[in-house]
């Protein structure tokens, strides 16, 4: 135990903090000392990461009347003592980007755990959005349905990559190999059938006026080997695709009290039901914690970050968020970009000028300053200002530039009259 005289501007009085790993983690506790005025009482211990060790943690934190714990974003290892605290003691998740030690200092585990704590006692970390239960709840069963889709759509790929090497070019008469008529075609190969009219036949619907494209794609070396394989891959993909069905049922459960929110969203061109859903699983429906929509596109690091050096500003990435956000963002905006809308006009616009994946990350930007539009008003609906918006926007503009370039000129104020 050691005695610090206190430094100036200390803001929180009773502050822990916590040093992380996956078998064992360091504590700080930084408190007044009880019997000399102005000077603070730190003590540091350590314990496992086992439930009965994370409880007599607690109980410690609790003796100590501790207000405030910090912990580093270390992987995964956070999670068991940030929810067990949660409940009694105000958390907070901090970036490790954002709590490096000094140069100069020794780095171990316990003066990780003092330089949190004297960071935290003076108010100098920012936390992390921690999103309450039932949401992080909601975020574990959307984003594993999201990573089993794209499982699903792996191993989709890998069967027609295995039918190319039977030379069996269905891939390029039917658009989707895995609808009515497809299915049908591979399960034939699979019992045995290899005669192209007699496979051919199976088509369905407008698949019937492509018959003798089919027969034509249909005739190749597809093997027993072949039909084994596609076998168990047809088996996987029908497992994953009873699981995701599994998932949305228990999603749609889960976010029944946001029914209200996922039509909102759901009015927006390019994001349907499953995107509405996985949008707000990641910022949730209080739009009070980012209080303009620029603070929800820089959180989601969906606008350039500032980087300026004597007086100059220079190019600047996005930076690193949110992945699965990122990614329904993606997304959306690439549907958004087909329709006949502003946000398609508006991706159009930049991809002329600066590619496609700029264009991609504005539209995404404008998406999230609809959204936040829409959460924060519960009555809101979506309305599109139309795809001719630039182009009713740039006289305007224009007429702006030329009275503002004839004012400087003069050095007088210009006013318009209507002509007679």
């Amino acid at each position: 135990m050691d005695e610090i005289t206190q430094e100036p501007g200390a803001l929180v009085e009773r502050v822990a903090a916590l040093d992380i790993g996956k078998a064992a983690l360091t504590a700080c506790v930084r408190v007044p000392h009880e019997d000399k005025p102005g000077v603070r009482r730190q003590e540091v211990r350590s314990y496992a990461t086992v439930t009965p060790a994370l409880l007599d943690l607690r109980d410690w934190l609790t003796c100590q009347g501790v207000t405030l714990v910090v912990m580093e974003a270390t992987s995964a290892y956070w999670k068991p003592p940030f929810y067990l605290l949660e409940d009694g003691v105000a958390c907070q998740v901090v970036n490790a980007r954002d709590v490096k030690n000094v140069p100069g200092r020794p780095k171990t585990d316990k003066l990780d755990a003092v330089w949190l704590c004297k960071l935290a006692e003076r108010g100098m970390l920012r936390p992390s959005f921690i999103p309450p239960r039932p949401q992080r709840q909601l975020r574990d069963l959307t984003r594993y349905r999201r990573t089993l889709t794209h499982e699903r759509t792996r191993e989709k790929q890998r069967a027609e990559k295995l039918l190319e090497d039977a030379q069996i070019k269905l891939s390029s008469v039917i658009s989707d190999i895995f609808g009515a008529s497809g299915r049908a075609m591979l399960a034939a190969l699979i019992t045995g059938q290899r005669n192209p009219h007699d496979l051919a036949r199976l088509a369905r619907g407008s698949m019937r006026a492509k018959t003798s494209a089919l027969q034509e794609a249909l005739t190749g070396h597809f093997t027993e080997h072949h039909a084994f394989m596609l076998g168990m891959m047809l088996d996987r993909i029908d497992a994953l695709t009873a699981q995701i069905h599994t998932l949305t049922t228990r999603i749609e459960q889960a976010i029944a009290p946001l029914a209200a929110q996922v039509a909102q969203l759901d009015e927006i061109p390019g994001i349907g039901v499953t995107a509405a859903q996985d949008i707000l699983a990641e910022i949730g429906t209080d739009m009070t914690r980012f209080p303009t929509p620029g603070h929800l596109v820089s959180w989601a690091k969906f606008a350039p970050r500032a980087r300026q050096s004597s007086g100059r500003s220079k190019a600047a990435t996005t930076g690193q968020g949110n992945p699965w956000l990122g990614g329904t963002l993606g997304e959306a905006a690439a549907g958004a970009a087909r329709t006949k809308t502003f946000l398609a006009s508006r991706y159009r616009r930049i991809a002329r000028r600066r590619g496609n994946k700029r264009a991609l990350v504005a539209v995404g930007n404008s998406l999230l300053t609809v959204i936040w539009h829409l959460l924060s008003d519960p009555g809101a609906h979506f309305t599109d200002l139309g795809p001719d918006w630039h182009d009713r926007l740039a006289p305007l503009r224009r007429k702006r530039q030329l009275i503002a370039e004839l004012e400087r000129l003069s050095g007088k104020k210009v006013t318009l009259h209507d002509t007679a």
